[in-house]
């Protein structure tokens, strides 16, 4: 039962990784005022948008370190990555070095957005281990709080930064994880266990808790509940929240106590009570191993043959798994990158109330997943792929309505957005486990995330290209044809993403069917 204490802690561990891990997330809340700061150009700026996602193509590194070094070393080297990238940045525009130059600057940015590919492997190998059972349940707990980055990040700043975000924000993103990763990394570690009878119980406490955060983030983030909370009070309510996951280990912890007293006295009274032959004592001892033997027996998680990158990568499922990504949750997280520049140019500047909705609908869209997993798999088992188109679709409307000037419709949207590109993005997690196998998962979900930065290149670039047209001689934007074509654009490209997710259903339905 020890063994089962240490698998939750490990839960908990990743959890207050993934809280901090999203530092690319928070970029839109500063983006403006350090385009201001190194005094760049929109098309400038976008490029250190695509910069932090650009760091994703090594994130195979991260993948092959995984299988030669021990889990807290590539932990650790993900956030001394981070602390360099975004450290040198904070001590360039703070001035206390030397000014680089755009491009030194461009490559902190990749470095830091390499980083969260390091500390993500180590997350992901731990929780799919140590609870290769319930591998959804626990990817989409976990996930979900790196969904909730930036309304940490975005909080800490509103308590602490006053009028200078953009210098706090770098400081943050550079110490932050170092210190989390070294909290966390004594518990982050693989646990032999077997399935626990009540591991049941550990996840709904651990559904309770996680909803509960989630709620409070939204409520929060709404400006009409955030204008009567102060900065400190709303920074205090999430970290408490944050420390609330540790109460699933203590009451394993708890129950394991109680369980051994109750075991000891039901010793005792079969040593009193037991016939003269033994044998009664004989018979429960053998049903206590045979309930052992069950509780930890190996099911068939329906999983294919294992296939290596150089294999994966000659399927067309891949590269329908691979467009079906970039149409849908990398279009979602190029505008949420954008979403700075996007509610400036509409005239709404109260970007990190903005920053801090997208972030806490889009921890409820990775929780969603776990939560369907783990309450209706055997009720209406639904494949992946088709998770994924059921998605997308509200997705493309999305961005339609973005064609609405209204304030509502842009909170409406990114609201939408948001969740939708938090989903895709934790069935993403269990979809590259299923098709390609679990023994080459670091480097394979790498490789498939890798088209993130392509995305990022690609539609960042057309949307800048489309608001330096419609921008003033000094390449600043104001109103809805900044990003009128933008938005047609990407929610056709979206609903194209949404038709390849429905073929992709139609050649694994059947693999789906055995397994569900």
């Amino acid at each position: 039962m020890p063994s089962t204490v240490f698998q939750w802690l490990s839960l908990v561990g990743i959890i207050w990784l993934q809280s901090i891990n999203g530092t690319n997330t928070n970029f839109p809340a500063y983006s403006s005022q350090l385009k201001h700061l190194l005094t760049i150009s929109q098309f400038q700026l976008n490029n250190l948008a695509f910069a932090s996602d650009a760091g994703k193509v090594f994130g195979f590194f991260s993948g092959l370190a995984a299988f030669y070094f021990p889990l807290w070393l590539v932990l650790m080297i993900g956030s001394t990555l981070g602390l360099i990238g975004y450290g040198v940045q904070y001590l360039i525009i703070t001035e206390q070095i030397s000014s680089l130059s755009y491009w030194h600057v461009f490559f902190l940015t990749v470095l830091a957005g390499n980083s969260i590919c390091w500390i993500n492997t180590v997350c992901y190998v731990i929780t799919i281990r140590n609870f290769s059972y319930d591998c959804q349940v626990a990817v989409g707990i976990t996930t979900s709080y790196q969904g909730l980055s930036a309304k940490i990040y975005t909080s800490i700043v509103d308590a602490v930064a006053g009028n200078k975000r953009a210098k706090t924000f770098l400081f943050l993103n550079s110490v932050l994880p170092v210190i989390v990763s070294l909290i966390a990394a004594p518990v982050v570690r693989e646990i032999e266990v077997v399935r626990p009878k009540h591991i049941s119980v550990g996840f709904v406490l651990m559904f309770v808790i996680t909803i509960a955060t989630g709620i409070y983030a939204v409520m929060s983030s709404l400006e009409f509940v955030s204008s009567r909370i102060s900065s400190l009070g709303n920074l205090i309510g999430v970290l408490v929240f944050l420390l609330l996951p540790l109460l699933v280990p203590l009451s394993m912890k708890i129950h394991a106590l109680v369980g051994s007293w109750h075991k000891n006295r039901e010793k005792q009274r079969v040593y009193n009570f037991t016939s003269e032959d033994g044998h009664k004592e004989e018979r429960i001892e053998n049903e206590e191993k045979e309930g052992e033997e069950d509780s930890g027996e190996v099911q068939d998680v329906g999983m294919r043959e294992e296939v290596g990158a150089k294999l994966m990568v000659r399927r067309i499922d891949f590269w329908l798994y691979f467009f079906v990504y970039l149409f849908g949750a990398t279009l979602g997280l190029v505008f949420l990158n954008n979403l700075g520049q996007i509610a400036e140019s509409r005239g709404y500047y109260r970007t990190s109330s903005l920053v801090s909705l997208s972030s806490s609908f889009g921890f409820f869209g990775r929780l969603m997943p776990s939560i369907v997993d783990y309450f209706y798999r055997n009720k209406c088992a639904i494949s992946r792929p088709a998770s994924m188109m059921v998605l997308m679709a509200p997705t493309a409307g999305a961005f339609f309505l973005l064609l609405n000037k209204t304030h509502l419709a842009l909170y409406v949207s990114t609201a939408i957005i948001g969740v939708c590109t938090g989903a895709i993005t934790s069935i993403a997690v269990s979809t590259t486990t299923e098709l390609f196998g679990t023994k080459n998962f670091s480097v394979n979900h790498n490789v498939v995330v890798a088209n993130i930065p392509v995305g990022s290149l690609l539609f960042g670039y057309q949307a800048a290209i489309v608001y330096h047209k419609a921008g003033n001689e000094n390449g600043k934007c104001m109103g809805m044809e900044c990003y009128r074509n933008t938005f047609i654009i990407w929610g056709s490209l979206c609903f194209f993403g949404t038709f390849l997710a429905c073929i992709l259903h139609a050649r694994t339905r059947k693999f789906y069917s055995h397994k569900l």
